[in-house]
């Protein structure tokens, strides 16, 4: 277990330390950067790689979301949920932690957002909490029937790392002009906890939406779709 835990730990510490720190080092830097695309990317690289490295380790969830939905479908053990969620939510603000000793060396530093999720006025395009919601919900159980599809018995192997990585990339380049997209509380926490514009007090929703989502997805995957998976291998943990 520790291994499985650990390899969760640094999964969600390169998904928070490499697409929040695209986000915050080379989105506008020094007048054109890479832009929100650029940290779509970033933000798809950083579960393609390590689902490459660590998934078969732990399964390369990455993201307490993503965990109860495998849960939910069948996929993951029920008892294994808390210490993937501690190891995520750790790793998440190591990675957050990390990134602030970085970026905060810069003379004229100042928190603010620090990549952080948020609606209303915290919303990057000025989108209010109900928009934020249905998108993070929506987002989430799509990234979730990607997931199970792309794991499942029937899917070609050896490419779901491409199709989650790539999912998560097109996720935040629909999302990041509403709530600068979420999809996973861990990388929220993490992000909250550093900033200074009051996003901590809005990552309730960026816990509650994302977990609803995912067990929406794994509903919708287990009920209506779950092709090739039977009672006798639907248990297995991909």
């Amino acid at each position: 277990m520790l291994r499985k835990l650990s390899a969760e730990f640094f999964g969600t510490f390169w998904l928070v330390f490499g697409g929040c720190g695209a986000a915050l080092l080379a989105a506008g830097f020094p007048e054109v950067g890479i832009g929100f695309v650029g940290v779509s990317f970033a933000f798809g690289l950083t579960v393609l790689t390590m689902a490459y490295a660590v998934g078969g380790i732990s399964g390369g969830h990455f993201n307490p979301a993503v965990s109860l939905g495998l849960a939910l479908a069948g996929r993951f053990e029920w008892k294994d949920i808390a210490g993937y969620w501690a190891a995520q939510i750790v790793g998440g603000v190591a990675g957050a932690a990390v990134l602030y000793l970085i970026v905060s060396g810069r003379a004229d530093f100042t928190a603010g957002g620090f990549a952080s999720n948020g609606y209303a006025e915290l919303s990057p395009g000025g989108y209010g909490m109900m928009a934020a919601l249905i998108a993070e919900i929506v987002l989430t159980a799509f990234f979730l029937v990607i997931i199970l599809g792309s794991t499942s018995k029937s899917a070609p192997a050896g490419f779901a790392p491409l199709a989650i990585g790539l999912a998560l990339t097109l996720i935040h380049l629909i999302s990041i002009p509403v709530t600068n997209t979420s999809v996973n509380p861990a990388r929220s926490i993490a992000a909250a906890i550093f900033a200074s514009n009051g996003a901590i007090g809005q990552v309730w929703l960026f816990i509650v939406a994302p977990l609803v989502g995912a067990a929406l997805g794994a509903i919708i995957w287990r009920v209506l779709l779950a092709p090739g998976e039977s009672p006798a291998n639907i248990g297995q943990v991909p």
